[in-house]
């Protein structure tokens, strides 16, 4: 496996890890969840930005992944924010969905360089 492969495996491994921590309901604060997130975006911004990319379709992964690392930042924030049970259910479901297409374009980009 390529060095390229192994980061986005690695990335694609914290991302499955958050979204069953998320889905099982094991993190117990949105302070953990914010620090998971940061840590979670370090690794992306030093391991998997550097990287170039001469594949078009992948460098639009990596568009697509970076938008919606920001907008996953959003929908903590506004887990943070959440005051009833039925409002910080919902935000964890909208974070379950963002990890899980955050995922898919990982996925998505270990298939492409697989079928290289």
């Amino acid at each position: 496996m390529s060095l390229n492969l192994e980061k986005y495996q690695a990335l694609a491994t914290l991302l499955e890890e958050l979204r069953l921590d998320v889905t099982t309901t094991q993190l117990n604060t949105p302070d953990e969840l914010r620090q998971r997130l940061a840590a979670l975006q370090q690794m992306y911004q030093q391991q998997i930005v550097p990287l170039t990319e001469e594949d078009s379709r992948v460098q639009s992964y990596r568009t697509e992944i970076s938008k919606q690392l920001r907008l996953l930042e959003i929908d903590v924030m506004f887990f943070q924010g959440a005051r009833q049970a039925s409002t910080v259910k919902t935000r964890l479901q909208t974070i379950g969905d963002r990890l899980t297409t955050l995922i898919q374009y990982c996925d998505a980009i270990l298939q492409q360089q697989k079928n290289k």
